[in-house]
């Protein structure tokens, strides 16, 4: 009775606390989720999940079996990883651009993992900023990119991975830390921090001073601490993701608000050329961020597939 989409529903409930996003991340709907999960309550006659609101919480049976799935799971991910060894698919090269500087910091430790589970796969960062990244997996330059681009292009698929919120980040006493949440005009008033990419790559920028027809000032910082450093001396502002500045947000050396009522989000994609796209290897990479960042990473949310 038990099935392996049964499992997987269970760890997404586990990771995610929601139906709502556990469906989202497994491309179902609410209702083929709630069927799921009415089927093992009336097959086990034990209660697997309690509801609160939009959130879920697992009952003591639901989380037994959540730790069948967990284990279960990464079975099946060793047993694939062997059988593309034996059918000699298990060598290869992952050369990645990052057109999303804060994400060297949940990058790098999920590269140490794909490391031990593919030693013969070579790993390795395509440095330096580029103004039209996908361009680089045609030319054979790059093999993965992980950045915002979704546009339809012939010979590249495009893997949602997650949506994020992109907070405005100031110092403890800035006077716009007084409001909960700031608007276009408020980043008028002050100098904006950015990382030395064009403006129109900016989501901050793009989609919501352009907009409005708001001026502003900038300066560039190459690295993320970097830029809260000058934050934190009262130098200017910035617009950073909410996960990359938890650490900092915890010890007080800044502060973050919401950008516009509704927030400001950016969306995350990881490109590949088609010929690679069902490679083992780049398969597994593309699990394991998606494992690893939806049980790690503080407010991000599921982006629907796209091809």
């Amino acid at each position: 009775m038990l099935e392996l989409r049964h499992l997987r529903t269970l760890n997404a409930l586990h990771e995610t606390g929601s139906v709502s996003l556990a469906a989202e991340r497994l491309h179902l709907t609410q209702s083929a989720l709630s069927h799921q999960i009415r089927v093992l309550q009336d097959y086990y006659q034990l209660s697997i999940i309690q509801r609160s609101g939009h959130s879920v919480q697992l009952t003591d049976a639901g989380k037994r079996l959540v730790l069948l799935a967990e284990k279960i799971l990464e079975d099946i991910r060793v047993a694939e990883r062997d059988l593309a060894r034996i059918t000699q698919q298990a060598a290869g090269s992952l050369r990645i651009v990052l057109e999303c500087h804060t994400c060297f910091d949940w990058l790098m430790p999920i590269m140490d993992t794909f490391r031990s589970d593919w030693p013969a796969v070579e790993l390795d960062l395509v440095s330096g900023f580029h103004s039209d990244p996908v361009s680089l997996l045609k030319k054979g330059v790059a093999d993965v990119v992980i950045g915002s681009e979704s546009q339809p292009q012939s010979g590249i698929v495009h893997f949602p991975l997650f949506c994020f919120e992109i907070l405005a980040v100031l110092a403890p006493g800035h006077v716009l830390g007084k409001k909960r949440v700031l608007d276009a005009m408020d980043f008028s008033q002050d100098m904006l921090i950015t990382y030395p990419v064009p403006e129109t790559r900016i989501d901050l920028i793009r989609q919501v001073l352009m907009p409005a027809g708001v001026t502003w000032q900038r300066r560039t910082a190459e690295l993320t601490v970097a830029i809260l450093q000058l934050v934190a001396s009262r130098r200017g502002i910035a617009a950073l993701p909410g996960w990359g500045i938890r650490n900092y947000l915890d010890y007080n050396y800044v502060i973050a608000r919401r950008i516009g009522a509704n927030g400001l989000w950016s969306d995350l994609y990881l490109s590949v050329r088609e010929d690679t796209a069902s490679l083992r290897y780049l398969q597994d990479f593309l699990q394991t961020i998606n494992r690893v960042c939806f049980a790690t990473l503080d407010g991000i949310k599921p982006l629907k597939e796209m091809r």
